[in-house]
């Protein structure tokens, strides 16, 4: 049962706070409460305090709240203004007291005045974040590779296509990586911008003490005419049969973005191929990955795990359905009940190959959702006639679900590769 208790100051923080506030998001996140000060220094260098909350009660931090601007990639390429929310935490001690929605409200409320399209979050626990109108967005996948079952070709020695692979350095990483990235995140919808301090902290120049840095291998691959199209980070452990007598060691890939299938499938062949390399571990992919169906035998794929991954909050419903493009052509009116006032109302929505149209109307709605469900048909992952067949959207005239799934839906799924 939620107590509200407004003696207890949500405020943004000011420098003098960091410090205990860094104490109560490392509680909160079950990390040793101890602050040293190079997290100090760290946060203090990329946090906004003004858009950096706490609660405190009698002068103590026991809840944190941080949003950031980010970029996020909609249907067709163009990237919308985010509010990126993270670092959500309320103290034990003070949980059921309407902390979260008080920071929530506050943070929600800025980002709708800035004229933030979307927030946006990963979520540690589903249940969460639904009632204050996030819906998840985007799903990943971790496949583990059985590498001897896979059906390669044991004698591979490189690309196929002419295209090269080669062992790079953080250095390298740093000036080839974020070129690449940007032409990746644009045609990748749900990806989020990259900023220099993430390419920093992957290649090992920024670290904290409580994450110790563990330096990983990098690989490049370049086509037949010399023109980077993927990177791919990853460790491998040291792992042996009994008595040492045979190699079984994993490669768990951190990350890898490539701009082409030919450059994921030369990666992925390049990683089953290394020497004593028996297990490739994926990390977090695209739900509708090629991954699988790049292996003579697919079932050396298995998925180990499948999640909701990127939740969005609309907070301007005409920009974000304009934002993206759609393949159908049709129109439907929307009714969109948002609890927080934030953006609810009811629309049309005209749309056509070669752009579209949302406007306020009056006309009878066809399709009654909450403003988390939206947000879970925009990006193109989720079916309406589901959502319909669940309980959470309601047609107003037969068939408009299959006629949103018609308009939104999209033939590959989105994908968000990153967490913050």
């Amino acid at each position: 049962m939620t107590r509200p208790e407004p003696h207890i100051d949500v405020r943004p923080v000011t420098e003098a706070d960091i410090p205990d506030w860094i104490r109560a998001l490392n509680t909160g996140f079950l990390r040793t409460p101890s602050v040293a000060d190079t997290e100090i220094a760290d946060r203090a260098s990329y946090i906004l305090p003004s858009r950096t909350l706490g609660a405190f009660d009698a002068g103590r931090c026991v809840a944190t709240f941080r949003s950031f601007p980010q970029e996020l990639t909609t249907v067709g390429g163009e990237t919308v203004p985010a509010d990126a929310i993270s670092n959500v935490t309320v103290t034990p001690t003070h949980r059921r007291r309407g902390l979260l929605t008080r920071m929530m409200a506050h943070d929600l409320a800025a980002a709708k005045d800035r004229g933030d399209v979307v927030a946006t979050l990963i979520a540690a626990e589903y249940p969460i974040y639904g009632r204050y109108g996030f819906g998840p967005a985007t799903w990943t996948t971790q496949w583990t590779i059985d590498v001897p079952r896979t059906g390669l070709d044991p004698r591979w020695s490189g690309p196929e296509d002419g295209g090269r692979i080669d062992i790079v350095d953080g250095a390298d990483v740093r000036k080839i990586g974020p070129e690449l990235y940007e032409r990746v995140r644009r045609a990748q919808p749900g990806a989020v911008d990259r900023d220099e301090r993430w390419w920093l902290v992957n290649t090992g120049v920024l670290h904290l003490d409580r994450s110790p840095w563990t330096e990983p291998f990098f690989a490049v691959y370049r086509s037949a005419g010399g023109e980077v199209e993927g990177l791919v980070a990853y460790t491998a452990d040291d792992h042996w049969s009994e008595g040492k007598k045979q190699p079984l060691n994993t490669a768990s890939v951190k990350w890898l973005i490539t701009t082409t299938p030919d450059a994921e499938r030369a990666l992925w062949r390049y990683l089953c191929s290394i020497d004593w390399i028996t297990t490739v571990k994926s990390g977090w992919r695209a739900p509708d990955d090629l991954l699988p169906f790049f292996l003579p035998d697919p079932r050396a794929a298995g998925a180990t795990s499948s999640a909701d991954w990127l939740w969005v909050r609309i907070l301007d419903v005409v920009r974000a359905l304009q934002a993206r493009t759609y393949d159908g052509q049709g129109a439907l009116v929307l009714e969109v009940v948002d609890g927080a006032g934030l953006a609810g109302g009811r629309y049309r929505l005209e749309a056509a190959a070669d752009g579209a149209s949302c406007t306020p109307t009056t006309a009878t709605a066809e399709l009654v959702l909450d403003i988390a469900d939206l947000a879970r048909l925009w990006l193109g992952d989720e079916s309406a006639v589901r959502l319909a067949a669940l309980g959470l959207v309601r047609e107003e005239r037969a068939g408009a679900a299959r006629v949103a799934d018609a308009l939104l839906r999209t033939s590959r799924r989105p994908w968000c590769p990153d967490i913050f």
